[in-house]
């Protein structure tokens, strides 16, 4: 019955959470509220971030072995594929504010004692599950097209991915592949976690309402999905340090997305 639980939540929830038709502007607004959670106590918010740029200087690190060259974009890239589920904690802080709570960066780790942890990780597994498997659909794709050997060094690697055709093929499908997983992951949890933190549902009804609300919205959706595409983008060019404040950024913004997209539960989740 606790396993029953983590997948459908309570029996009241079963029935499917309402979900609205928002427009492009609904998106800049929540963009504008995003920010200004950021702005009002920005010092918790860059601690919580600081971590991702990290990972990707360690990444970066990593992988500047040939070895590891050809799973440098990936890694990188990948960021997005678990971004929804590394996200949680600014949630949380959204949702304490929107409540008048004490918004302070250590709320944000009271996550843990939700009761909806067990759903959570349950869609994190899956994210994490979408993150491998592109990993390695793109180290076969690779193969494919240059072998299994590995570049001899990182020159040579420019070179035969910007300079080659089988370089070029890698580039487009490789895009076009990436952007597949992409899909799948903002269609399964576009509002996935701030409904888990917001409402007593399990993984199924959270996964099925990020998809019915996808549905419902197709092309502002497919606009969010491009503006957290850009913002990652741009936020990676200066080593990765953008991402401190774009993350966050994002982050409290889909939290507004949610809010604006899902209609408010009959039984909201008590203020605490």
């Amino acid at each position: 019955m606790a396993s029953f639980h983590v997948i459908a939540g309570a029996s009241e929830t079963l029935e499917h959470t309402r979900v609205r038709k928002i427009g492009v502007s609904d998106l800049f607004d929540a963009l504008k509220r995003g920010v200004d959670d950021f702005m009002v106590k920005p010092s918790h918010i860059v601690f919580l971030c600081m971590i991702y740029p990290l990972v990707g200087v360690v990444l970066a690190t990593w992988t500047s072995g040939a070895n590891a060259l050809p799973l440098l974009f990936p890694l990188v890239s990948g960021f997005a594929l678990i971004g929804p589920f590394a996200a949680i904690g600014l949630y949380e802080i959204s949702r304490r504010r929107e409540a008048g709570l004490d918004a302070s960066w250590q709320h944000a780790f009271e996550v843990r004692n939700s009761p909806a942890v067990p759903a959570i990780a349950a869609v994190g597994i899956m994210l994490f599950a979408i993150f491998i498997a592109w990993l390695l659909t793109a180290k076969i794709f690779y193969e494919q097209l240059f072998g299994p050997e590995p570049p001899a060094s990182l020159s040579s690697f420019i070179a035969q991915i910007f300079a080659t055709g089988r370089g070029w093929t890698l580039i487009v499908l490789g895009h076009a592949i990436g952007f597949v997983f992409a899909a799948v992951v903002l269609c399964t949890t576009v509002v996935a976690f701030p409904l888990l933190l917001d409402r007593d549902v399990g993984a199924y009804e959270a996964i099925h309402t990020s998809v019915r609300v996808v549905l419902a919205n197709p092309i502002v959706m497919a606009v969010w999905g491009l503006i957290v595409a850009v913002g990652l983008i741009i936020g990676s060019l200066p080593v990765f340090a953008g991402l401190a404040v774009v993350l966050p950024i994002l982050g409290h913004s889909t939290w507004h997305v949610y809010r604006k997209v899902v209609e408010p539960p009959a039984n909201p989740r008590p203020a605490q």
